[in-house]
């Protein structure tokens, strides 16, 4: 068990309007609710001078375990991990 790295793939990520928490991901027709924030990685001090700053944030949803990205420079979302062995042990 563990992450599988996947080919980042951008998706649209309404989050909450005062903590900037992911609520929902819409990964192409699909909505899945964020149902527990796992962790969150803030990388600001040390990036890639290209791509700039980003967040990286572990979330839970109905269906798996979801690693999504934020890139503060170019705003977008990227889902770059999925787990889905732990939805099914739980």
């Amino acid at each position: 068990m563990g992450f599988i790295r996947v080919e980042p793939v951008q998706v649209q990520v309404r989050t909450n309007w005062f903590s900037g928490r992911p609520r929902e991901i819409t990964w192409g027709n699909e909505r899945l609710p964020i149902t527990r924030l796992a962790a969150v990685r803030v990388e600001a001090a040390a990036y890639p001078v290209i791509t700039g700053p980003r967040t990286l944030f572990e979330v839970d949803t109905p269906r798996a375990r979801v690693t999504l990205t934020y890139q503060h420079r170019s705003r977008r979302w990227t889902v770059t991990g999925l787990d889905d062995q732990v939805r099914r042990a739980a």
